[in-house]
């Protein structure tokens, strides 16, 4: 592989075309605020640089990057790749990672609004993200250790798996399909409307409003301890622990509780054939 080695760019396209380059200890930035530096690159591998440019990986295949920064002047910074490793790396950057394929994201801390979307084949473990609009229809996601924090996450996500991890997020899951949350915190209002297949199992649930309009929900031993007007018009088999606030009109299925202050089942628009059960 070419080695570029202690070098600046400031150019747009700087790096255009390349293909089997070691990038080490470079920066890219300077007055001429040139964009996409590094496009149409193929079998790259980025160490110990620092990015301040926009678009600056763009149309690339088989890219790994390991200590370097893409600091918040990084608009965009990955979009349309195939084959994206990203290890101990921070990205800062709005609108990071969009429409592309085959991605790792390990032992990062990253803060971007519009972040992951419409992408596909992702694991992402050891890591904290802060966005709005996180993941916004992706497919195919494995998640482990993962601090989340931000709004509306995950929203029309399909086939994903989440362990270990903690979400502080209002409107997460909405309308997403096939998704198993196994072993979290999950912290915030109106969780998971419209989903069809979630499944939340050994999870720990808080906020107001959650899991309403849902098809095919199930829980297993989940804490619900304070959540309130749960399960509006919802299909669902569930086995939960802890004090609800509420349970207000389930449409379909068996809902297996320990304690609940209030159960609301009146002013419906939809059949009740729900079965509540104490145990």
């Amino acid at each position: 592989m070419k080695k570029i080695q202690l070098q600046n760019f400031s150019k747009e396209r700087s790096l255009y075309n390349q293909h089997s380059i070691e990038v080490e200890q470079c920066t890219f930035d300077g007055t001429e605020d040139g964009e996409s530096p590094l496009k149409e690159c193929s079998n790259v591998l980025i160490n110990q640089s620092a990015f301040s440019l926009r678009y600056s990986v763009w149309h690339c295949y088989k890219v790994n990057i390991n200590n370097s920064n893409f600091s918040n002047r990084c608009r965009a910074p990955f979009w349309y790749c195939n084959n994206l490793n990203i290890s101990q790396s921070s990205i800062m950057g709005v609108k990071a990672i969009r429409e592309s394929s085959n991605i790792t994201i390990d032992s990062c801390e990253i803060s971007s609004p519009e972040f992951m979307w419409k992408s596909n084949e992702i694991i992402v473990k050891n890591s904290k993200i802060t966005a709005e609009y996180g993941f916004f229809e992706s497919k195919n996601i494995k998640i482990d250790c993962l601090n989340f924090f931000g709004k509306y996450s995950f929203q029309y996500v399909e086939n994903m798996e989440i362990s270990n991890s903690v979400f502080k997020t209002k409107d997460a899951f909405w309308h997403s399909k096939n998704v198993v949350v196994k072993d979290s915190i999950i912290e915030g209002e109106y969780l998971g409307w419209y989903s069809d297949g979630l499944t939340l199992i050994n999870c720990k649930i808080r906020g107001t409003q959650p899991l309403c309009y849902c098809k095919n929900l199930h829980l297993i031993n989940c804490d619900m301890t304070g959540c309130d007007l749960s399960f509006e018009y919802s299909d669902v088999d569930a086995d939960v622990t802890g004090e609800l606030s509420s349970i207000k009109n389930p449409s379909l299925g068996l809902i297996k509780y320990e304690t609940v202050k209030e159960i609301i089942l009146e002013g419906s628009v939809r059949p009740f054939n729900c079965l509540l059960e104490k145990k």
